[in-house]
């Protein structure tokens, strides 16, 4: 039995047909495509005769020159102006930096179990994986997977749905086997650590990174995953030579088999001048569960496209979110959840602090056929302004045309109340410690879901440092 919503409700996921496609290039993308294919070390694949990753990788290409960068005037970009991104010209280029001071971002939880990816590049020297090449767990990059994984690789990298949206298809355009990170767990098998993967940027100049992680989680198993984006800066520059901003371009995908697990968390904190672009793509089997925790904090401009399709029944997907911004900050979440099949369970609450001058938004997609009977779906975006200048755009959405569902969405906006701050005060605790507990409280019921324990307190440990919101 197959059944799929036709069209597919995940973004540009239909067969293209470069021959209808654009015909007026867009100069920007077109300059990117060029620099990505002439790096040093892109044959690696052709020495290897991967044809198949060689076509994929001319396909995105193709793609990508017919293509335009998203405008306003596009549904899915109309709350988000790239403007400023076409106006930076970004390098491209592959340099190995091992770089100590990354190793204070290294979960204590996950000391023999990390891998370290710099501007793209993964950096084994940096990297703790040698426990992962037995039992039946591959931790690494994907020049080093083992032969019996390399023709099962050809089911899962860039066969998501969603696989040419433009940056997406930049992403795969770009892809070295030395550089894809891979999560590779067999089948029955408890990973007992959480894997812990750092994606840092260097700003040294504007520069675009494109980090690739494909994870494969195979049938009984279980996972905990962390991905952490962030910059390393020279200390030796000066501030204002610090703020050149970089971009970087993350795909990450994965595939939960039947009866597997995984439990997913992702924190992005790039730099407050970078530019960032995320693709989450998942694809879930009969009975596997999913749970995601995105954490949104840096970058000047950041998009987060979250991307879940249930390829058979009874699944379980919980999407957390929680957007903290301030300054003239953009940040924006798109979600799909395709529902395809029956007893599928989702629950999503998305959460947003919004201070200053800065901007949110979310855009939640839930889609229920009519084949996907007894489904279960929950789907909430509280948000929470901080200024009279803050702002939020939200849109959560459900799609149903089964009959037989039980399915709900809603969005609330709100600041914090004089009275609870009253009441704080009340209680000899002052204007000030009040308006943080409150929003402690607030970012508290994401972070606490966390399943690692240390990220759980660097978490609120950074909410509770956070300098005021609430300039206007």
């Amino acid at each position: 039995m197959n059944i799929q919503v036709s069209p597919s409700p995940i973004p540009n996921s239909s067969t293209v047909n470069l021959s209808s496609a654009l015909l007026h290039k867009d100069t920007f993308l077109s300059d990117l495509s060029k620099k990505v294919r002439a790096v040093k070390g892109y044959e690696t694949f052709s020495q290897k005769d991967f044809a198949w990753v060689e076509k994929l990788r001319d396909r995105a290409t193709d793609w990508v020159c017919h293509s335009t960068i998203p405008t306003t005037r596009d549904e899915e970009w109309r709350f988000t102006d790239l403007s400023a991104l076409k106006q930076v010209q970004f390098d491209y280029h592959l340099e190995k930096r091992n770089l100590a001071s990354l190793q204070k971002n290294i979960l204590p939880e996950a000391s023999e179990s990390h891998l370290m990816i710099v501007n793209g590049v993964y950096v084994p020297e940096s990297s703790s994986i040698s426990n992962f090449h037995t039992g039946g767990v591959f931790v690494g990059n994907f020049a080093s997977l083992p032969a019996e994984y390399i023709e099962k690789a050809k089911e899962y990298l860039g066969q998501s749905e969603g696989a040419m949206e433009v940056f997406t298809a930049l992403n795969t355009a770009g892809m070295i086997d030395v550089d894809i990170a891979v999560v590779w767990v067999s089948k029955n098998v408890v990973v007992e650590t959480p894997i812990h993967l750092v994606y840092a940027t260097t700003d040294d100049n504007p520069v675009i990174s494109q980090p690739r992680c494909l994870v494969v989680v195979e049938s009984g198993s279980k996972v905990t995953i962390v991905e952490e984006f962030t910059n390393h800066r020279d200390t030796e520059r000066t501030e204002e030579e610090g703020k050149s901003g970089y971009f970087a371009n993350a795909v990450t995908e994965i595939w939960i088999s039947d009866n597997a697990s995984v439990n997913h968390t992702r924190v992005q904190r790039d730099s407050n001048e970078a530019f960032h672009v995320g693709k989450t793509a998942v694809t879930q089997a009969r009975c596997s569960r999913y749970t995601c925790h995105a954490i949104t904090l840096g970058a000047k401009l950041s998009r987060h496209n979250l991307e879940i399709l249930q390829t058979g029944e009874q699944t379980q997907t919980t999407l957390n979110g929680l957007t903290i911004i301030s300054g003239k900050q953009l940040a924006d979440t798109h979600s799909a959840i395709a529902l395809n099949y029956p007893h599928g369970t989702s629950d999503q609450l998305h959460k947003c602090i919004v201070g200053d001058r800065a901007h949110a938004v979310f855009n939640g997609k839930v889609f229920v056929p009519k084949p996907a009977q007894l489904t279960n779906a929950a789907q909430l975006n509280r948000n929470l302004l901080l200024s009279s200048k803050a702002r939020v755009d939200t849109k959560p959405q459900l799609e149903i045309t089964a009959d037989n569902v039980k399915c709900a969405h809603g969005a609330t906006v709100s600041q914090l109340e004089d009275d609870e701050i009253f009441y704080l005060q009340s209680r000899g605790i002052d204007e000030n410690d009040a308006r943080k507990l409150l929003i402690n409280a607030f970012a508290a019921e994401i972070i606490n879901q966390i399943p690692v324990p240390s990220l759980r307190e660097i978490l609120l440990n950074t909410v509770n440092n956070l300098k005021s919101l609430t300039n206007d």
